[in-house]
């Protein structure tokens, strides 16, 4: 049967390219933080973050290193969610509602490479 993936090591990555094989064409519908509604399918989503593990790869981040998200729930945090997994580093989230120095706790503990923020999120960095 096209649709099972039991015959596939279950991984992160996997997952997106599974959905890519069967429902590629199917919309994945977010709000941006600009205000309009996004649209795009899941094959779309699957090459973008394939791209964006590439360029993680390309700037040196390896596996287990730390990359943590200051983000909405948008496609763009969907994507870094499936790169970063995709290449056995780890994600983490940032909530912008603690307060700054538990903030400062957090980045400073996980010892991030990287962090993603949403163009609004910014001031808290």
């Amino acid at each position: 049967m096209r649709g099972l993936i039991m015959d596939r090591q279950m991984s992160i990555s996997a997952l997106l390219e599974h959905a890519d094989r069967v429902s590629g064409d199917q919309e994945i519908i977010s709000r941006s933080v600009e205000g309009p509604i996004h649209r795009y399918t899941y094959h779309d989503a699957h090459t973008r973050s394939r791209q964006l593990a590439n360029a993680l790869t390309a700037l040196g981040v390896q596996l287990g290193d730390r990359i943590a998200t200051l983000a909405w729930n948008t496609y763009r945090h969907f994507e870094i969610y499936y790169a970063v997994s995709g290449i056995g580093a780890i994600t983490h989230t940032l909530n912008p509602r603690l307060a700054p120095a538990q903030f400062t706790y957090i980045v400073n503990h996980a010892e991030d490479s990287y962090i993603f923020v949403d163009a609004d999120l910014v001031p808290l960095i």
